[in-house]
């Protein structure tokens, strides 16, 4: 009776054991699978374009450095106000387009690229930038290439009206990525809330 219990707590082990090898090396083969396509929900098209340039197994490769890279940067979030004045500074940009559109694309530029520092990340190399952006902002980051590209021709001075709204659009894109939503109630006060907080005199009712 013993031997055969002995017998049936051997065999369950083995049993045991070879389900354990099975879902082990099913995960092994899988894992590959899982991390293509959390790299793909990630970088979105940023995914495809690395695959195309350096194919899949090379691919994985890069963008994986590129995530350890951003994550020893010393990104932050923007406060409110830091928001606000930023979105002044781009109502600004859009106003300038309409009488200089060139200078309105370059300073878009260079209001992008403020954004950027603020927030955290290198500007001084174009390419190491987008990389760099694509980790957090793979959907859009296209548009800061097409822009960038359109801001080269536009310092050549070869670039039509409608050349440059298009690099207006796609700096807007990133810029509203970047800056993502403010909360309105950090916002600094209207001017003329600004002149009744510094006068309350003039709260008072007038007397005739």
């Amino acid at each position: 009776m013993a031997d055969s219990t002995n017998l049936l707590i051997v065999a369950a082990i083995l049993v045991a054991a070879i389900l354990i090898a099975v879902l082990a090396v099913t995960l092994w083969r899988n894992a590959p699978g899982r991390r293509r396509q959390q790299l793909q929900a990630k970088f979105g098209p940023e995914y495809d374009m690395a695959v195309q340039q350096y194919g899949a197994a090379r691919a994985q490769r890069v963008l994986e450095a590129r995530q350890r890279r951003v994550s020893k940067l010393p990104l932050r979030s923007l406060s409110p106000s830091e928001c606000a004045n930023f979105a002044q500074s781009w109502h600004r940009r859009q106003e300038q387009f309409v009488d200089t559109p060139s200078s309105a694309v370059s300073g878009a530029h260079e209001l992008v690229q403020r954004v950027m520092l603020a927030k955290g990340y290198p500007v001084e190399d174009f390419e190491q930038s987008v990389a760099d952006l694509s980790v957090e902002y793979g959907a859009i980051v296209g548009h800061y290439r097409a822009a960038n590209e359109l801001e080269q021709t536009n310092r050549s001075g070869k670039i039509n009206t409608e050349e440059l709204r298009q690099a207006m659009v796609h700096y807007r894109a990133l810029f509203d990525e970047l800056l993502g939503p403010a909360d309105p109630s950090d916002a600094p006060p209207p001017p003329s809330a600004r002149i009744r907080e510094a006068r309350p005199e003039e709260q008072r009712p007038i007397h005739h």
